[in-house]
């Protein structure tokens, strides 16, 4: 682009660069611009992630006024890592992994050049699903192949030999980065969507990668909570027991729990009415004031509290028909009484739907003949 435009090409690593290096780089911009040939610059920030808010936000005028074109590149998703002033100013090209089709194109080069010897053709597939779409990856393995290969003297690459110099098969996995949310969101939402076939395979997928089984544990903790809730409540159960089971074992073993943790999961019915109704509670009591509680719910374990009528007219239910007191009032004087949990017709929900039902119209017969 810089020979395109006959721009001054300047580059910093954010790895190994500072703001002594950014300076550096705003000052050759300001003398190519104002010198005798009047050149633009183009600045090439690499790992462009690693440079500080601070370190970030120092391009901002500059770019702004023009001085320079700012280009960064980076593995991370920008919108993690990137400030959103810098990034609102520029526009993001997505680079996606290589095609099997590209890889092998690059194998067939490599092989024309005599760069290393023939290989038979299941040891080229093994070498392009081992690259997982990353060229540098590729080379750097067809390099230490041709070295391995001159100094055994061999003329021809078989899989059983490529297997051995390329030791345990890793796929490209982020840890901590996009690679990793996104696999944890894909396990999540396999989970809720019912399908454990998928569920096993990100699971998989996660555990290939080197996530910490823990955090999988974790995980599946809460869709038990936020994704069945009541509908199952076994499910909440299994998954701390399969946290705790892989915590005994270790891995490998305790990874056969959380695998059929993820199963049972997946199959089980699914209602997030709990998780609905404790959110929108939630807003309610940081929108509404501090309501004072009822005097018959209130607690009077001295005299004076007792003068005072604390807890007078409380209805104990166990002495109640069905222990329920029926047209009892629990809520704030002055809350409109609203059904925050609404149970889903699966599962074990289905009869606790049935349950409310048959009390809410117990309270509403009893609240009648009271006349409130």
């Amino acid at each position: 682009m810089a020979d395109a435009f006959d721009a001054q090409f300047i580059t910093i690593s954010a790895v190994l660069g500072g703001m002594k290096e950014i300076r550096e780089a705003v000052d050759q911009a300001m003398s190519a611009r104002d010198g005798l040939e009047q050149r633009h610059t183009i600045v090439f920030v690499d790992e462009v992630h690693r440079f500080s808010k601070s370190q970030q936000d120092s391009f901002l005028p500059h770019v702004e006024s023009g001085l320079f074109t700012f280009i960064g590149a980076t593995t991370e998703n920008p919108s993690f890592e990137v400030n959103s002033a810098l990034l609102s100013r520029a526009t993001v090209y997505v680079l996606h992994p290589l095609s099997e089709q590209d890889l092998e194109q690059i194998v067939a080069k490599a092989l024309a050049d005599q760069a290393l010897p023939a290989i038979e053709s299941i040891a080229i597939s093994r070498l392009i699903s081992h690259a997982d779409g990353d060229a540098r990856r590729l080379l750097n393995t067809l390099e230490t192949l041709a070295v391995a290969a001159r100094q055994e003297c061999l003329e021809h690459i078989g899989d059983a030999w490529l297997i051995k110099v390329l030791g345990e098969r890793m796929r490209r996995y982020d840890n901590k980065g996009e690679h990793f949310f996104d696999s944890i969101s894909a396990l999540h939402k396999s989970v809720r969507g019912s399908d454990p076939d998928a569920s096993l395979y990100w699971l998989t997928r996660m555990l290939d990668g080197g996530v910490d089984p823990r955090y999988i544990a974790r995980r599946l903790i809460r869709i038990a909570s936020e994704d069945i809730g009541l509908a199952d409540p076994r499910s909440l159960r299994l998954a701390l027991d399969a946290a705790e089971v892989y915590e005994r074992l270790g891995s490998p073993e305790g990874e056969l729990a959380l695998a059929e943790c993820v199963v049972y999961l997946a199959v089980a019915p699914k209602s997030n009415a709990v998780y609905k109704a404790f959110k929108e509670v939630k807003a309610l009591v940081k929108a509404d004031g501090s309501r004072p509680v009822p005097s018959h719910l209130r607690n009077a374990p001295t005299k004076l509290m007792k003068d005072l009528d604390y807890g007078k007219g409380y209805r104990y239910a166990h002495d109640e028909p069905e222990g329920f007191a029926a047209g009892e009032r629990y809520l704030p004087e002055g809350l409109a009484a609203t059904h925050f949990y609404r149970p889903v017709e699966r599962g074990l929900e289905i009869r606790i739907a049935e349950k409310l039902r048959l009390l809410r119209s117990l309270n509403q017969n009893a609240r009648s003949n009271n006349g409130s």
